[in-house]
C-alpha cells in the first residue's frame, strides 16, 4: 500500500537510492511503474520522495528482482504497445532524471527516514532524495515591488478628484499638508519643502462679484414681424400706353406726387366730342324754349290747339335731359384724362418699378402693377404671447396702463425700436396656444422694415430694490438652489437661496443673500465647503481671499 501526498505538493521525479538493496517491482504491461509518495516530517513539512510499490500483491509472473534505481531486465519478452513520440519523450526524461538524482545522492550521502514513519510490509520506505522545500513567493514579491514603485512615481502627479459639479459636500474636507500639494510640479514641492517657516495654505482662484440692489424688469418675449400700417399697390385705372415714370425706386414719395403718366390724347379727344355734343344740344334746347313761348301766345289767341303747346313743353324738358347727359360725358372725359396721370395715394417708401415706359397697361388688370408703396412711419409689430400670460397682460391693459414693447433683432442682442402695446386679438389660436398682440412704433430712425422678423419683449412688471446676482452664481443640487459665498477669511460657504424671476443674465434673489456679499461666478466646480479661494472681483483689480 503506497502513501500518497495529501497537500498537493509538487513531487520530483524518481531519484536513485544508494546501496545494493533490491525490491520487487510491479511492471504493468511490461513497463516499470513509478509512483510518487509523500513523507511527512514532524514539523508538518512535506517532501516528495519516490518509492517503489510493494510487490506483495503482484503476481509472480509479473514481478522480478532488480537493483534499486535500475530498470530490471526480464527474460520474458515484455508486452509492448505502440507509443506516441510524446510518450517516449516522457519515459526518456524519467530515466535521465533518475540517473542524475542517483549521482547527486551518492555525493551527498544517504538520508535517514523520518522518525515516526509507519513501515509498509515490515520495512521502512526507501528515501530517494532530500526533502523538497516550498518555493519562496518571489513572483508575488516582484509584483508588489513594481506596484509600489509605480504608485510612488504617480502619486505626485495625482490631483484631488473634483466633486459633483454644483453639488455641495455635506461634510467639510480636511486638507492636510501632503495632500494639498497633490497636482503640483515635483520641483515646486521640493522648493516649498526646503523653505523655512510655516507653509501657506493653497488657494483656488475664482472670479466673484458682489450682490447688488437694483430694479429688475420682467418681460414677456414673443416672436413677431413688423408690418406697415398702410400698404398700397399702384395700378392704372385707364387703358393706354405709359409715357413716363416719374419716380425713383426706393424713393420716399408724398401723397399726390406724380408717379407715372399714360398717353392722355385719347381722353382729350373724348372730352372734345363731349363738349361739341353739349353745344349742339344746348342750341336745340334754346330753340325749343323759343317755340314754347310762341305757342303759349298763340294758345291765348286760340290760334293753336292745346295739345301742340303740351308737346312743345315736353320737348323742352327732353333737351334739358340731353344737356345733362352731355355734361356727364364731359365730366367723364375729364376724369379719364385725370387718371392718365398716376399720383401717390399715401406717403411712404415706393418699391421697385414693375412697368417700364412704353408698355401698354389696362385698367383692373392685377398683373399691371406699377409699384408698391408702404408706410414706414409709424410701423406696427404683430407678435404672439402664451395664453397663460394673457390674464396678467389683460389686467394691465384694462387698468389703463400703456405697456412698453421693445423690438429686438433675431439674436436678441440689438434693440431696434421702442413702442407701446396697441391692442390684443379677440381669440386664441388653438394650434399654438398663443394670442396675437399688436404694438405701434414711431420708427423715426427707420430701424424697422416691413415683414422684418423681430423679437418683441412686452414689459409687464418691475421689481424694485431687489437683490440681483448673475445667473452663473446660482447652482442647483438635490437639496435645493445655492450659491458659494466668500467670507472675510477667504473661505467659501454654501448658502441656500430662494430664486425669484430672472431677466437675461440677472437673477433676483428673494431670500438668502444681503447686498454687498461676494458670490463666486466662475470656478465653482473646484469648490467645496470651507475651501480657501483667491477671488478676483469683476470690475475691480484687487482680489479677495487668502493671498
Amino acid at each position: 500500500m503506497a502513501i500518497t501526498d495529501t497537500t498537493g505538493s509538487v513531487l520530483s521525479p524518481l531519484p536513485v537510492a544508494p546501496g545494493p538493496a533490491t525490491e520487487r517491482v510491479l511492471q504493468p504491461d511490461g513497463l516499470t511503474a513509478l509512483r510518487r509518495v509523500a513523507t511527512l516530517t514532524d514539523r508538518g513539512r512535506t517532501s516528495a520522495v519516490l518509492t517503489r510499490d510493494a510487490a506483495c500483491d503482484a503476481t509472480p509472473d509479473r514481478t522480478m528482482r532488480c537493483s534499486v534505481g535500475l530498470l530490471p531486465r526480464s527474460k520474458k519478452p515484455l508486452r509492448t504497445h505502440k507509443r506516441t513520440p510524446r510518450g517516449r519523450t516522457h519515459a526518456f526524461n524519467n530515466v535521465i532524471h533518475t540517473l542524475r538524482t542517483r549521482l547527486e545522492q551518492s555525493s551527498t550521502g544517504p538520508l535517514a527516514p523520518p522518525p515516526g514513519r509507519a513501515q509498509e510490509g515490515g520495512r521502512a520506505p526507501t528515501l530517494w532524495g532530500p526533502p523538497s522545500r516550498p518555493r519562496p513567493t518571489r513572483r508575488w514579491l516582484l509584483v508588489c515591488f513594481l506596484l509600489g514603485g509605480a504608485t510612488a512615481g504617480l502619486l505626485p502627479h495625482l490631483a484631488p478628484m473634483p466633486g459633483w459639479r454644483g453639488v455641495p459636500s455635506l461634510a467639510p474636507m480636511a486638507v492636510s499638508g501632503p495632500l494639498s500639494r497633490l497636482g503640483q510640479d515635483p520641483l515646486q514641492r521640493r522648493a516649498a519643502a526646503a523653505m523655512p517657516g510655516p507653509r501657506a495654505v493653497p488657494t483656488v482662484p475664482v472670479v466673484a462679484t458682489a450682490v447688488r440692489t437694483d430694479h429688475l424688469r420682467i418681460y414677456l418675449t414673443g416672436l413677431g414681424s413688423a408690418a406697415a400700417f398702410h400698404t398700397v399697390t399702384v395700378r392704372p385705372r385707364v387703358d393706354g400706353q405709359v409715357l413716363k415714370v416719374a419716380f425713383q425706386e426706393g424713393q420716399i414719395v408724398r401723397q399726390g406726387d406724380l408717379l407715372a403718366e399714360i398717353d392722355p390724347r385719347p381722353f382729350q379727344v373724348q372730352l372734345a366730342q363731349a363738349e361739341g355734343q353739349l353745344a349742339k344740344d344746348t342750341a336745340q334746347l334754346q330753340n325749343a324754349k323759343v317755340d314754347l313761348e310762341r305757342y303759349t301766345v298763340l294758345l291765348a289767341q286760340d290760334a293753336v290747339a292745346p295739345q301742340q303747346l303740351d308737346t312743345q313743353i315736353a320737348l323742352v324738358h327732353q333737351y334739358d335731359g340731353v344737356i345733362k347727359s352731355d355734361q356727364a360725358q364731359i365730366d367723364n372725359a375729364k376724369l379719364q384724362l385725370t387718371y392718365s396721370r398716376i399720383t401717390a395715394p399715401i406717403t411712404g417708401r415706393i418699391g421697385l418699378r414693375l412697368v417700364d415706359p412704353g408698355n401698354v397697361v389696362r385698367a383692373n388688370d392685377p398683373n399691371n402693377s406699377l409699384a408698391v408703396i408702404t408706410q414706414g412711419q409709424p410701423m406696427a409689430v404683430v407678435f404672439n404671447i402664451p395664453e397663460d400670460d394673457l390674464p396678467q397682460v389683460l389686467k394691465k391693459v384694462r387698468s389703463g396702463q400703456h405697456l412698453t414693447v421693445e423690438a429686438y433683432d433675431r439674436t436678441l442682442q440689438n434693440k431696434l425700436a421702442t413702442g407701446t402695446l396697441l391692442t390684443i386679438d379677440n381669440q386664441i389660436d388653438p394650434n399654438t396656444g398663443t394670442v396675437k398682440c399688436k404694438a405701434v412704433f414711431p420708427n423715426e430712425e427707420e430701424a424697422l422694415f416691413p415683414n422684418q422678423f423681430v423679437n418683441a419683449r412686452l414689459l409687464v412688471d418691475t421689481k424694485k430694490d431687489i437683490s440681483i446676482v448673475p445667473s452663473a452664481a446660482v447652482q442647483r443640487s438635490p437639496q435645493g438652489t445655492f450659491v458659494y459665498v466668500v467670507k472675510d477669511d477667504g473661505a467659501v460657504e454654501i448658502r441656500y437661496v430662494v430664486v425669484g424671476p430672472s431677466e437675461g443674465e440677472a437673477v433676483a434673489i428673494e431670500k438668502g443673500l444681503t447686498p454687498g456679499e461676494v458670490v463666486v461666478i466662475e470656478g465653482v466646480d473646484k469648490l467645496q465647503r470651507g475651501t480657501i479661494v483667491a477671488a478676483r472681483m469683476t470690475g475691480a483689480s484687487n482680489a479677495k481671499g487668502n493671498q
